[in-house]
């Protein structure tokens, strides 16, 4: 009565079926989850210079360098759907020019079956931290916040920002470089 391709397009058709069903189960199960961890950020040396920005016109731009720790438990963050998190450090500060400036300072890739425990101990920016102009100089608040995006083998991609931040001061005086 049916010939083999109708049959077998009624099979791929039912299997499609309950592929997606399947996948829309396991993104419910962990949909709703709460994946913050408690963060501790300790900033240990800040150090600021003005040095020539080569991106645009020829002006001066702060240029800041931070040593920090971090310490964060992952662990309860991973479940069956996770395939890895996209951990990164990122400032927030406000300027005369901007309300909200915002840069990644540094980020890893933790996959399943890493270590998910963060004992980072003097570790320095991944990434320039430059201003566009001097708001950096005398900054009294500039906010470091660790967040990470969950990458899940089905669902939506949730960014989750961690329970500790910290807020910086940045000095007064740029550093003087040296010239040999």
């Amino acid at each position: 009565m049916n010939s083999i391709l109708s049959r077998a397009n009624s099979l791929f058709a039912f299997s499609l079926s309950v592929m997606a069903a399947l996948t829309l189960g396991c993104f419910i199960t962990t949909a709703f989850k709460d994946r913050s961890a408690p963060v501790r950020l300790h900033v240990s040396r800040i150090l600021l210079k003005n040095v020539e920005d080569f991106t645009g016109p020829r002006k001066r731009s702060d240029l800041g360098f931070i040593t920090f720790h971090i310490t964060a438990d992952l662990e309860n963050t991973f479940d069956w759907n996770v395939k890895q998190l996209f951990v990164y450090l990122s400032a927030e500060y406000s300027t005369k020019n901007n309300a909200v400036n915002q840069v990644v300072l540094w980020d890893k890739i933790v996959l399943r079956g890493d270590n998910p425990k963060l004992l980072l101990k003097d570790m320095k920016t991944k990434y320039f931290f430059f201003d566009d102009g001097n708001g950096l100089k005398g900054n009294k608040n500039v906010t470091l916040t660790l967040s990470w995006n969950v990458v899940p083998n089905a669902g939506i991609l949730p960014l989750v920002t961690g329970t500790g931040r910290v807020s910086v001061p940045f000095p007064d005086a740029y550093e003087i470089t040296k010239s040999y």
